[in-house]
Parts: structure tokens; sequence; C-alpha cells
């Protein structure tokens, strides 16, 4: 699989999921814009990696829940690189609180986020995939909790159900004009929004218990199915996710 030539735009790239997504690309050969709002010397080290690799990275600070810094973020790759292939919108937050708990400004929060910062990301860079007459693919990072129940984070399943009909609605609305949308849906990995979990050898053993492959994913493990889905692997997918969860939505309650 080669991604040499291509573009990719990752969101919330420079920690997590989203940074072993840069590294994956990167390794296939593609040149990367790194979306980030903190950290600048995670970005900053990151490009190194990708440098590393043979390959060309900037790191580019917008909030990708404003619209007008999405716009920023595809006009600084094109500006950069001269196009845009692949729009990976992986950044996302959670708050675990319930129905009965959950703020305004909390809600508001994890939709803006996960959901809105995902909609109009895909609607700017299917505009601008358009406008090359190249096609391209637009990958969600959404969840298993997409389809399944989680008790007690609530607006966090309701931003990733928001992800499923739009990675399903845009993919049908866009594929006769050559872009494909896809999701992914990960069950529980080993980054920085799991770390009370994993802090907590109880809570790992029973969730351990609970997935049938008996651990949570590694980011890489991840990376490595978007990488398959921005490349020549997966050129008549479109308007469905793909869940890597070993097997934990076929095995047991919500979580």
């Amino acid at each position: 699989m080669s991604l040499h030539g291509k573009v990719a735009v990752v969101t919330g790239g420079n920690s997590g999921i989203g940074k072993a997504v840069v590294l994956a690309l990167a390794e296939a050969g593609a040149n990367i814009v790194i979306d980030f709002v903190a950290h600048p010397e995670a970005t900053e080290e990151l490009e190194k990696q990708v440098h590393a690799l043979g390959d060309q990275a900037i790191g580019v600070e917008a909030d990708v829940s404003k619209v007008a810094d999405l716009e920023m973020l595809v006009a600084r790759t094109v500006e950069a690189f001269g196009h845009l292939d692949i729009m990976v919108n992986n950044a996302g937050i959670e708050t675990r609180t319930s129905v009965l708990d959950t703020t305004e400004e909390q809600y508001e929060r994890v939709m803006d986020i996960n959901l809105k910062s995902a909609f109009f990301g895909t609607q700017i860079a299917a505009k601008q995939m358009i406008k090359q007459g190249t096609g391209g693919r637009i990958i969600n990072m959404t969840s298993v909790h997409e389809d399944w129940p989680m008790p007690g984070n609530t607006a966090y399943c309701l931003s990733k159900g928001g992800m499923r009909m739009l990675t399903r609605t845009a993919g049908v609305e866009l594929g006769p004009q050559g872009v494909q949308v896809v999701g992914v849906g990960p069950g529980a990995v080993a980054t920085p929004i799991n770390t009370s979990t994993m802090n907590d050898p109880e809570k790992m053993k029973t969730l351990d218990a609970a997935i049938p492959l008996g651990r949570m994913a590694e980011p890489e493990e991840i990376a490595s199915l978007v990488a398959f889905l921005a490349g020549d692997g997966a050129t008549y997918l479109t308007a469905t996710t793909v869940f890597a969860d070993g097997g934990i939505m076929h095995s047991s309650p919500g979580l």
C-alpha cells in the first residue's frame, strides 16, 4: 500500500490515536498536516518523526469546533502542498456524564468538538476534493458507541451516533463525485482519554475480561486501519463504519 503523493489532514493529530494515524499515513508515504490546539512542542516532535520517514509535515493550530478554523486548516493545507486527498476527522472529547448530570456547557463542547467538527470538516474537505476533480477519502473517527450505549457518557454516545449518520449520508451524497466517506469505530484503546480506566486495576480487569481478544487496542492498531482505508485497498468502501473493537460489541452489554 502506498500513499506517495497524497496529502492528509489529521485533526487532533498530536496525541493518542491521532498521533498514531499521522505516523501510519506518513509511513505509507503521505505528506501530513497535523491539526492541534495544545502542546505545540508535541506537534514539533511529531513533525520531526514524519520528516525522518522521508515525508513532509506541518503543524497548524486550529480549533476544529470553529468553522473558520477548519476553513483555515484546509486553506493552509492547499497552500503548503497544493491539494488535499485524505481528511481524518479524529478530534474528540468526552465528559463521562449521564443524561441527568450533563450540563449545557458540557453538551455543547462535546457536540462541537466531536460532531460539528466532523460535519464541517467533511463539508470543507469535500468541496476542496471536488474542486480538484480528483475525489478523495474522508475518514471519521467514531466509536463503538455510535451504536452501543455507554451509560454515564451520554453526550459522547450522542455525538458518535451523529457521526454514524453523517458518514452514511455524506457517503451517499458525495459518492457520485468521487469522495468516499468511511467511519472507523474503535473499541477501548490505550490512549489518554481512557487514563482513568487504565489507572484502575479492577476496571481494567473487568474490561479485559469483556473483550474477546482480552485486551485494549494499541493506537497503532487503529491507525493501521485508517491507513488501509486511505489507500488502494479500500476503493469500494463508503457510507459505512469499520469497527475495530476486539469483538466487544458482540459479547457484552454496553460499558
